[in-house]
């Protein structure tokens, strides 16, 4: 028989070899991808990162496999929910913490709420009421993220030291033992911040908002000056945070058995985002009252140079130390931690996790 191929036999063999390698190698399992952090942006800014020779840690979307608990990327995801949580809560009740503070500093003049909001328009123009917003939003944005970043990280460190059956026995200790420890490191970034806002907003005349602010501060007073109500700022917001955070877990515990008609398994997320808001405002009433001593005493301390601890509870009295403002206090930080809550539990769902609290 005459033959028709042009090539010998063994060229076809090759070639035959060489389709079938490649062929294996397409089926073969390829390396996860990098994981970057705009999970959601699949342009060239992404395309420029998994070129490059280092990977990206980020928070993964879900066609990227997800976030996996207490990874890296899980930490990353509630630091940058904290972040947005605190920051822009605390900016937007910025109207009442500047009444708030003067009615600390000034009560002969600011007697009440409604007459602290027209005293500050009267005298400083509606501008007055937002005065301190930026070292707000930074400060508290700052604060957020080693609160909320710091106390996931905690939480599973100290239950992994005391083993899963103690975890699950002493919880609501390890819920006060990891805010507490959270907080005394975003107290240290949220405190120069802190010092300046309230100069800012209870001395007429200081400075128009951060910017000016912050030299000004740094001239009359030091650097040091800006952690001269880290003591008073720690007996404020580490007390303030321990109940916020396990009271808001022991709460929507409650809440999904007593209330929620329904598991918490069979809510959508809508209703868990409605739980953690409910369960936020309820602790926050309780984190005004426990933390609002202390509040007073960072108020004034930051609005008077010179001033001691011992001469503003002279001052003040005890009475005056836990009352002074106590009103307002509530309502803001009620609203303002139930917010928080919400908006923390609200991003976590956006980027694939379960709300906080819940047993998934």
């Amino acid at each position: 028989m005459e033959n028709r191929y042009i090539a010998p036999s063994c060229v076809y063999e090759q070639a035959v070899s060489r389709l079938s390698a490649k062929a294996k190698e397409a089926a073969a399992p390829q390396p996860a991808s990098v994981r970057t952090i705009a999970s959601s942006v699949e342009g060239s800014l992404r395309d420029k990162f998994r070129l490059g020779a280092l990977p990206v840690v980020g928070i993964p979307s879900a066609d990227e496999g997800g976030i996996k608990l207490h990874s890296p990327a899980y930490y990353a995801a509630c630091t940058v929910g904290g972040i947005l949580s605190c920051g822009l809560t605390h900016t937007v009740v910025t109207p009442l913490d500047v009444v708030k503070c003067n009615m600390q500093t000034d009560p002969q003049k600011y007697r009440g709420i409604l007459s602290g909001f027209s005293t500050v328009a009267k005298e400083q123009g509606m501008a007055g009421l937002v005065r301190g917003w930026v070292p707000t939003l930074l400060g508290y944005s700052a604060q957020g993220a080693g609160k909320f970043g710091l106390y996931e990280f905690f939480k599973k460190y100290y239950a992994d030291m005391v083993g899963e059956e103690k975890a699950d026995q002493y919880k609501t200790l390890i819920f006060l033992a990891g805010s507490a420890s959270a907080e005394f490191f975003a107290d240290m970034m949220l405190c120069p911040f802190e010092a300046v806002k309230v100069k800012v907003q209870t001395v007429p005349g200081f400075a128009k908002g951060f910017s000016d602010g912050f030299p000004k501060f740094v001239a009359a007073e030091g650097y040091g000056g800006l952690y001269k109500g880290l003591a008073p700022l720690w007996g404020r917001q580490i007390p303030y945070t321990m109940m916020k955070f396990a009271c808001f877990e022991n709460t929507v515990m409650a809440l999904y058995k007593y209330v929620v008609p329904k598991p918490q398994s069979e809510c959508t997320k809508t209703e868990q985002l409605g739980v953690s808001f409910a369960a936020g405002y309820i602790a926050g009433v309780f984190c005004a009252v426990v933390s609002h001593p202390a509040d007073n005493l960072v108020s004034k301390l930051n609005a008077t140079k010179g001033a001691t601890v011992g001469e503003i509870v002279n001052e003040m009295g005890v009475v005056g130390l836990f009352t002074r403002g106590l009103p307002l206090r509530i309502v803001m930080i009620g609203t303002l931690t139930g917010l928080q809550w919400g908006i923390y539990d609200a991003f976590k769902v956006s980027v694939g996790l379960p709300t906080t609290g819940s047993k998934k």
